[in-house]
């Protein structure tokens, strides 16, 4: 797979998960089509994609055996590298640990990761 087509994979995800989880109607750019997602989050979800493949493989798929939190902790760590690299100052929001991010929000970086594992499958 592609790093554009993980990234592309990894928003379908995040926008499913915020379909199912997000409580209420969610913001407009939580939900942004893949064609009108800006080029840096292009970049770092593609760049979260490739990471959480490698940590699958190199695990030689025993990453499965994570809890659904160890998953989401992982995407969600490896998103706060991606929003240091892209930008000097994040929004605090943009960083938070993982205990601070919204059960919606964890909950959906737990797909995120089961999507790309199944897509290994």
């Amino acid at each position: 797979m592609s790093q554009t087509e993980g990234a592309e994979l990894f928003r379908e995800n995040w926008i499913a998960g915020v379909r199912r989880h997000f409580p209420g109607e969610p913001k407009a750019g939580y939900v942004t089509p893949w064609e009108d997602t800006p080029e840096w989050e292009r970049q770092a979800a593609g760049s979260v994609d490739e990471q959480v493949r490698h940590f699958i493989e190199i695990s030689s798929g025993h990453a499965a055996r994570l809890s659904r939190e160890q998953k989401s902790r992982f995407v969600a760590t490896c998103w706060t590298a991606q929003m240091f690299n892209h930008f000097e100052d994040p929004k605090p929001g943009y960083v938070a640990d993982w205990p601070d991010l919204p059960s919606w929000q964890q909950e959906t970086d737990a797909d995120i990761f089961e999507a790309i594992e199944k897509s290994l499958s």
